[in-house]
């Protein structure tokens, strides 16, 4: 715009959240014997497009920090803020919420629904937020995965492979911001595990989303830009993602 000298301007941009905001959090449970603490004091900050992996030893915490960073269990301590969205400020159905709008995830377990065929499972997130054409999309990125031959087949019915293809698509079809995979191919082959950490990347870069990947593999990490340590709970100097 222009100022009353006929000079053009810049407005100032607003600040743009970035995907994830983690403050001095930490995660303790109560045992017989005392407190244990899984983690403690950690704090990153992850853009919007990054591609971070979660690295560290059986044990140092990974996949309770990927708990907290999805909303899915509640810190002892610290905050998590998700797209501007504190998370311990909004209820089980305000993190559902947050969770279904903007949040794909992919497990070591696929997690598929075993009495869904492998397009219900895919359609079934579309569903839950309500879209009113979820199989048209979900037939879409089941082609993209490589299995428009096996729409009809239960998970029993599909290899280890093909299961985690399902898996992916399920995550990528609600177009998240934001894609937490947890050992996404410990339950499979060298090969085949391969070929779906290629595939993740490939939709991954396609559609723009923030992946954070909870992994033992350093091969896996070093395709990520980023790399979090975690020994004993706490982040090793290391690590590469800005406070």
């Amino acid at each position: 715009m222009a100022d009353s000298s006929g000079l053009r301007t810049e407005l100032p941009q607003p600040p743009v959240n970035p995907a994830l905001q983690v403050s001095a959090l930490g995660k303790r449970v109560p045992l017989p014997g005392g407190e244990l603490t899984i983690l403690d004091g950690i704090g990153f900050r992850i853009e919007h497009g990054d591609t971070v992996a979660i690295v560290g030893a059986s044990g140092s915490g990974k996949s309770t920090l990927l708990s907290l960073l999805a909303g899915l269990d509640a810190p002892s301590s610290g905050t998590v803020v998700l797209d501007g969205e504190t998370l311990s400020a909004l209820d089980e159905d305000g993190r559902a919420r947050i969770r279904g709008d903007k949040v794909g995830f992919v497990f070591q377990s696929f997690q598929l629904l075993p009495s869904l065929t492998a397009l219900e499972n895919v359609m079934l997130p579309l569903e839950l937020r309500g879209d009113a054409d979820a199989q048209t999309p979900a037939r879409q990125i089941l082609d993209k995965v490589g299995l428009s031959q096996r729409l009809g087949h239960y998970p029993r019915q599909l290899s280890g492979g093909e299961q985690q293809r399902v898996a992916l698509a399920r995550a990528f079809v609600t177009r998240p911001s934001l894609l937490f995979a947890d050992e996404p191919t410990g339950n499979l082959d060298t090969h085949t595990g391969q070929a779906i950490i290629e595939l993740l990347f490939a939709l991954n870069a396609e559609s723009g989303t923030t992946l954070v990947l909870v992994t033992h593999d350093e091969h896996l990490a070093v395709r990520c830009r980023h790399v979090l340590r975690l020994d004993s709970g706490r982040l090793v100097p290391a690590a590469d993602v800005p406070a």
